[in-house]
């Protein structure tokens, strides 16, 4: 047998531990996780090596009804993330019950009907094992509806690694003889902006509540290196929708947003190994959601 590789599209409704899971099969935090729905919100591609196999994963934003142009651009990232891949995943908590989500979900991925169907069950350490012979029932069901049936269900813990390995070695038996795509080094095809963008996104978002996770989005202005290489500089700015988010980011006297900063900060020194001076502005880019033109300045696709 030569060199094989398989394209492999991580596809589910919000919050299904799909972020969680590219990051297990990686190995390293190649994607942003949060308890906020629609914390992902590009396509992230993450690499597995092995010595006669590549997997690439292309992990997706949550699949949802849009309410918003930036929802309809994410759930474009979805369909276009199935288009040609020789797998998709389908992950569904074992804590939540299977639902008309999930099923839109499952419709979708049977538009596709040359590629490998899994169904991973996330977060199994999360409930009651004693329950998952009835959500698998639920799931087989799910995909009887939908009008396929899966190759694979698979009960799996990122957290704990349980059951990673497994996926990964039937993927690797699925997959065709291929090259590698990517060097031997590589986990991720993410620009080095995209991720440090998305470090402090996390920090940002992380004790917010209600709607203003959505509203923020972060672009990086200007990165350099100082000619001493000890220190590299990094501009950012922080994009809310409303003057009173831009408030709650910034906080009295500007507590948050050196707390912010300084989380950030430590996340991306230790992304990038040397020390960063991090300067952050909040910028307020009203209803930016809905402004088809913004979300092409911020960089986001739309069909």
């Amino acid at each position: 047998m030569g060199h094989k590789s398989a394209f492999v599209s991580i596809v589910g409704r919000p919050n299904t531990g799909k972020s969680t899971l590219i990051n297990a099969l990686v190995g390293e935090a190649i994607a942003i996780t949060s308890h906020h729905p629609n914390t992902t919100r590009r396509a992230i591609r993450g690499i597995v090596h092995r010595s006669d196999a590549q997997l690439i994963f292309v992990d997706t934003p949550g699949m949802h009804k849009p309410r918003t142009a930036l929802g309809g651009a994410l759930n474009s990232i979805v369909d276009e993330s199935m288009d040609s891949v020789d797998v998709i995943i389908q992950c569904i908590p074992i804590d939540e019950p299977v639902g008309a989500g999930d099923l839109h979900v499952a419709r979708q991925i049977a538009a596709h009907p040359n590629a490998r169907k899994f169904a991973v069950v996330t977060k199994m350490d999360k409930s009651d094992r004693a329950r998952a012979p009835e959500q698998l029932m639920r799931i087989q069901e799910l995909a009887e509806t939908a009008g396929f049936s899966w190759d694979e269900v698979i009960p799996i813990s990122a957290q704990r690694g349980e059951q990673v390995e497994l996926l990964i070695e039937l993927l690797v038996g699925l997959a065709p003889e291929g090259p590698a795509f990517y060097p031997k080094d590589a986990t991720s095809d993410q620009s080095l902006e995209i991720v440090l963008a998305d470090l402090i996104r996390a920090a940002a978002i992380q004790d917010l509540k209600d709607e203003l996770p959505h509203s923020v989005a972060v672009t990086i202005d200007e990165m350099s290196e100082r000619e001493d290489r000890k220190l590299i500089d990094i501009h950012a700015a922080i994009i809310v929708e409303r003057d009173s988010q831009k408030s709650i980011l910034i906080g009295k006297r500007g507590e948050r947003l050196r707390e912010i900063g300084s989380k950030a900060r430590r996340d991306i020194e230790a992304r990038l190994g040397s020390q960063v001076f991090l300067a952050l502005n909040v910028k307020v880019i009203p209803n930016w959601q809905s402004d088809t033109k913004a979300l092409d300045r911020l960089g986001f696709t739309r069909r």
